[in-house]
């Protein structure tokens, strides 16, 4: 019998210790996605390099196996203020600190330190592949008449896959999502000048390392750099200059609110963005707009954004 692509679940749950297998459950912890990629067997293949008389290929060992997945979850709270959302696991293993004000709303920071793990299965029409240790890394997408997403990279230590009974997943706590628009999107602010925005792009740039030593395999976050672009429409100099900003290396307070209903609300806030040389203009319907870039800077550490769920 063929195997269909579309029958395919990813089940997330938090690891204690890392590396141990979590046992996620399609009833519990159950992701609904989009744009789902995976690279089963990701790695390289050392040749044997054999010293022979005739030719022929070289045989090969493949080593440093890992698996990379990759999905977009939609950009929408829980439905209740202080009620996390059912990818919060997913922000947590992608070096991020989870801050619960109950009844009022669920922050989201950077961190260093002793970054979270998850265990993911990944189960395509009832074969299972199990990526312990996983860490990743995220892009948030907001272009205008589209879903705001997470596109999420995770990267978990490899093992053979198997053949199980596929899981009922429950996706009761995934809401469903509301358009980027002027209406839906109410705050968009570079330095507190309102702009009209086009796309947003906000990429967390974590640096994900498969460390596989002999002794101790696992995947670790070593770095981050975050990058983030929004392309508006121009605007006269006077109201904002980018180029002044870009040459002065001046970083502007930015805000981006999604969302109208309580509970669903997504809201970005990045309090020191310096703006990055303009290197070009576009033309969009025969009207001028900016490429805007900027690198998010720590303002005492671990401060260059903050998500608001609320």
């Amino acid at each position: 019998m063929p195997k269909f692509w579309r029958s395919k679940t990813i089940l997330v749950k938090t690891e204690t210790p890392y590396g141990t297998d979590s046992v996620p459950t399609g009833a519990a912890n159950a992701m609904l996605v989009s744009d789902v990629t995976y690279a089963p067997m990701e790695g390289e293949d050392v040749s044997r390099n054999l010293e022979r008389t005739f030719f022929g290929a070289q045989p090969s060992v493949p080593v440093g196996l890992r698996c990379v997945l990759s999905f977009s979850v939609e950009a929408v709270g829980s439905g209740t203020a202080g009620t996390a959302p059912a990818w919060s696991v997913l922000m947590r293993a992608c070096g991020a600190a989870q801050v619960i004000t109950a009844a009022t709303r669920v922050e989201y920071t950077p961190i260093t330190d002793n970054p979270e793990s998850a265990t993911l299965y990944f189960d395509v029409d009832g074969t299972r592949h199990v990526m312990l240790g996983s860490r990743g890394t995220w892009v948030y997408r907001l272009n205008a008449q589209g879903i705001p997403v997470f596109a999420f990279t995770f990267t978990g230590l490899f093992a053979l896959p198997s053949e199980q009974t596929k899981p009922v997943p429950v996706y009761t706590g995934f809401l469903a999502p509301q358009v980027a628009t002027t209406a839906n999107t109410p705050v968009f602010t570079v330095g507190g000048t309102t702009l009209k925005l086009r796309t947003f792009e906000l990429n967390l740039g974590n640096v994900v390392t498969p460390r596989l030593l002999i002794g101790g395999q696992s995947i670790l976050i070593t770095d981050r750099n975050e990058t983030m672009t929004a392309q508006v429409e121009a605007e006269a100099l006077t109201v904002y200059n980018p180029f002044q900003q870009a040459q002065n290396a001046a970083t502007v307070a930015l805000a981006l609110e999604h969302g109208t209903v309580a509970g669903r609300r997504v809201k970005l806030a990045i309090p020191a963005a310096q703006q990055q040389r303009l290197t070009g203009y576009e033309n969009q319907d025969g009207i001028l707009e900016w490429p805007l870039s900027f690198s998010p800077q720590p303002v005492v550490g671990n401060d260059q954004w903050k998500i608001t769920l609320d």
